[in-house]
């Protein structure tokens, strides 16, 4: 039976994991008839699919008078209680409408009671979900206890309501295993694991005309190696590592290209790695005024260009993370068949290495194997394609929409055996 799927987020828009990963929950709940709409704060969704309501995004200014009070204290004032009230209470009505406009019979909730961005929403779903007992699935990308900026707050009783809730027969999905267990032992709630994924068993098509000069866009030189970090400049993703790779590498022709700008986070990280690439040497670019979200001109007439673009014209791809609920750069390097260096995040050691994939890895500091290993793919264009075939064949295997649509279809024969 085709069931109406309503996603729920605080933003659909843009690149991030969240976004992304819901769209290809939609994509695989469409081969199976079943229909996808959407609710958040920021949405670039089709309007007749879509509810966007602003007050729902986590930078709408309401919200984040109500975070600024939250984060980094123990106490709160009555009239910050009374704020996160009304706002919930006003959410919570865009969700009955929400759900009566689209005649929803399904919901799948995305981050918005993982990660407290957004407390009023948190609260305004899980009272929506009990007052309802609409079926749901609760699509957990990081949990708030793993990041240091919510360590501190004055709410844990919202914390403990709503992230997540313990609600009756609410399914609720996780992306690596460590938050699985996490999960059970802070909430005594059980989860199912669904790793990220991509479309393996559809190969990339090859770069088109709209993307054939980007290398010269980039000031790269016809012999010159594209180091390609695909990641936004923010501390945790170790990007001063990928500095010291090329300082160790000793070849001019190496030249480290990042595709993001610097993140909400401020640019003195970007700053620091801009001086210490001038110290060691390194030719560091950034390119990510150059890459967003939609390809498009700019009013000089300048292209814009897409993560996607990049990747095909990449020699090796960097991703010497600290942290990653799961890592999606790793995944979209071995579709398009690129070589990458990966440091050996938590994620990555319990969940993705023991796959037996075949890459240069670090732990923490670039070692002369690392630097070895580089240097015979960028200079073994034989090696550098059996590696990386070997790679998209595992990939497949494990992280394809085939894995994807078995779980899904599980969760939702869960749903339908419980309103039978």
């Amino acid at each position: 039976m085709a069931e109406n799927i309503g996603f729920i987020s605080t933003r659909f828009a843009g690149t991030d994991g969240v976004s992304l990963e819901s769209a290809k929950w939609a994509e695989v709940f469409w081969e199976d008839e079943h229909i996808s709409y959407w609710y958040a704060g920021q949405l670039d969704r089709a309007s007749d699919i879509s509810m966007c309501i602003p007050e729902a995004y986590f930078h709408h200014p309401d919200n984040e008078w109500i975070n600024h009070q939250l984060w980094g204290r123990k106490h709160r004032s009555p009239d910050v209680g009374r704020r996160i009230r009304e706002l919930a209470e006003y959410l919570k009505l865009t969700l009955y409408e929400y759900v009566d406009r689209f005649d929803l019979t399904v919901l799948v909730i995305e981050n918005a009671l993982t990660i407290p961005m957004h407390v009023p929403l948190g609260i305004a779903i899980t009272e929506f979900l009990v007052e309802t007992d609409i079926p749901a699935i609760v699509h957990h990308h990081d949990f708030y206890w793993e990041r240091d900026r919510f360590q501190i707050s004055s709410i844990p009783d919202y914390l403990e309501l709503a992230f997540p809730p313990r609600v009756p027969r609410l399914q609720h999905v996780v992306i690596n295993q460590e938050a699985r267990e996490d999960l059970a032992w802070r909430k005594g709630i059980p989860s199912v694991l669904i790793p990220n994924v991509l479309d393996f068993a559809t190969p990339p098509p090859p770069p088109d005309d709209y993307a054939a000069d980007i290398r010269e866009e980039i000031g790269l030189e016809p012999g010159d190696k594209l180091i390609l970090q695909p990641t936004r400049v923010v501390p945790r993703k170790g990007i001063e590592h990928a500095i010291t790779l090329l300082r160790r590498l000793k070849d001019p022709r190496c030249k480290l290209v990042i595709s993001h700008k610097a993140g909400d986070e401020g640019t003195e990280y970007m700053n620091q790695l801009i001086q210490l690439a001038r110290d060691e040497n390194v030719d560091l670019r950034f390119f990510g005024d150059r890459v967003a979200d939609l390809r498009q001109l700019t009013n000089e007439g300048q292209k814009i260009y897409v993560l996607k673009d990049l990747y095909p014209h990449a020699d090796l791809v960097t991703f010497p993370s600290i942290y990653e609920g799961f890592g999606n750069a790793f995944l979209e390097a071995i579709y398009f068949n690129v070589p990458i260096l990966v440091n050996r995040y938590r994620v990555f050691v319990r969940d993705i290495e023991p796959k037996g994939f075949r890459l240069p890895a670090i732990n923490g500091f670039i070692d002369r194997k690392a630097v070895e290993e580089v240097r015979r793919i960028l200079d073994d264009p034989e090696y550098r394609n059996e590696i990386t075939a070997l790679n998209y064949a595992i990939a497949e295997h494990y992280y394809s929409y085939r894995v994807l649509r078995y779980s899904l279809q599980n969760l939702i024969k869960n749903i339908q055996n419980r309103t039978e």
